[in-house]
């Protein structure tokens, strides 16, 4: 009894650590304009197109797993962080913030779910299984898509050029012909509104 009461403590401790990340706000503005959104709610939203989309996916995937994933792929950022992923000074120390924020927050966790979602984070972070590229697949269409929608507000704050969406989203044509259809058709018309640099 004295066991389980303590690892319930421990869930609870980390449940109360991860609300944290409802304050680490993005870059990218909600559908509305208004304002960013953060990154409790940028996770909701892409576990939620998880199993939405799952249809348009080229190969079979975990559902369940990459849920797990895509809510969990950015409590690091408690740490490390938001780093924009247009960021090149940023990414260069991306990698090192977000491995010791997962050292400490996922170790706040009994050791056997800890590990567990540790090893669910570093096979997102991989970005080589079917289900790590489904939910990065998910994890870069959403901010994609509130930027189209509220009026391309992000990528021309920041000066985005059409060759920086497709080299972040180079991989996407192999997880999904269908969204990389629609990604490049986005694109093509926020070039055209003058939201996105044509270079």
């Amino acid at each position: 009894m004295m066991e389980k009461h303590e690892r319930l403590q421990q869930q609870i401790a980390f449940l109360m650590e991860i609300d944290k990340v409802k304050n680490i706000f993005r870059q990218t503005y909600l559908a509305d304009g208004e304002r960013k959104e953060n990154d409790a709610e940028h996770s909701w939203h892409i576990a939620l197109m998880a199993v939405l989309l799952q249809e348009h996916a080229e190969e079979e995937v975990d559902l369940l797993k990459v849920m797990t994933m895509v809510l969990i792929h950015d409590l690091v950022e408690i740490d490390a962080g938001d780093t924009y992923a247009y960021d090149s000074a940023g990414a260069a120390t991306k990698r090192a913030r977000e491995e010791k924020a997962a050292d400490r927050i996922f170790g706040i966790l009994p050791a056997d779910q800890g590990a567990y979602f540790r090893e669910l984070w570093e096979e997102f972070e991989a970005y080589e299984t079917g289900d790590a590229k489904y939910a990065h697949l998910l994890d870069n269409f959403q901010p994609l898509l509130l930027n189209h929608v509220s009026g391309g507000k992000s990528w021309a704050e920041h000066g985005v050029k059409r060759s920086q969406i497709y080299k972040r989203n180079k991989k996407m044509e192999e997880t999904s012909k269908t969204v990389w259809e629609c990604v490049k058709a986005i694109v093509e018309e926020n070039i055209e509104k003058g939201n996105v640099k044509a270079e």
